[in-house]
């Protein structure tokens, strides 16, 4: 049987952000970010593992004492530079722990509003298929490029486009060869596809969405109190 093995790599500054805080531990309704989107991972019954990923200088994690009581929730100290590095890194490390055919669930810690349901659909979709896949949603928007000046300089189709969230979801073999051919992609899907394989695409929904900026903050706060009224 093969397992699924979830990582949250967690090791960025949040630079776009702004302030000294790491935006994983910005306060979100009296926790740090990033316990909201554990609490929903381990939700996840078929989850074997949820591994989060830190830079081997944070001072942070310790200073909570919230962090959920799971035998699953491991912590690894061996965050890169980028996202790719974190999570290449934390493959790396699992050793013997982990099967060539075992999935391997990455997810943007800052995505705090992720449903259970929807990962759980994603897993269940994806048990059987050759490549794995992501969560995405549809792009509503009328889509405008710019040019150098900040002016449109034309507008683009959005038919048949998606905007790519995480969880992402392929086999551990296959993600290690991708990320270690492409070090530079800024999400996993984007690793598999230079390989020349397909990911299939499930719908999600806009909630679903990465806490980027300060007012983020409280559009998760708004979209968690919605859940639990």
């Amino acid at each position: 049987m093969t397992n699924v093995f979830a990582i949250i790599p967690a090791a960025g500054s949040g630079s776009r952000f702004g302030g000294d805080l790491p935006k994983q531990y910005l306060d979100l309704m009296g926790r740090p970010l990033i316990w909201h989107t554990l609490d929903a991972l381990l939700k996840v019954q078929a989850l074997t593992s949820v591994l989060v990923v830190l830079a081997p200088g944070d001072a942070w994690w310790q200073r909570y004492d919230c962090w959920p009581d799971d035998p699953r929730l491991h912590v690894l100290r061996v965050g890169g530079a980028t996202r790719a590095a974190s999570v290449s890194n934390a493959l790396e490390s699992l050793g013997d722990a982990i099967k060539d055919d075992d999935w391997v669930l990455v997810h943007d810690a800052a995505r705090a509003c992720v449903e259970t349901t929807h990962v759980e659909t994603m897993i269940d979709v994806l048990a059987t298929d050759p490549v794995g896949g992501l969560l995405a949603v549809p792009v509503a928007d009328t889509l405008k490029r710019a040019d150098t000046a900040g002016r449109v300089a034309d507008t683009v189709s959005r038919e048949g486009m998606w905007q790519a969230q995480t969880p992402q979801m392929f086999r551990y073999a296959v993600l290690r060869r991708a990320l270690a051919a492409h070090p530079a992609v800024t999400d996993e899907a984007s690793a598999i596809e230079a390989l020349g394989l397909p990911p299939k695409l499930i719908a999600a929904d806009a909630t679903n969405f990465k806490v980027t900026f300060p007012q983020d903050v409280r559009l998760a706060e708004l979209i968690l109190r919605s859940r639990r009224a």
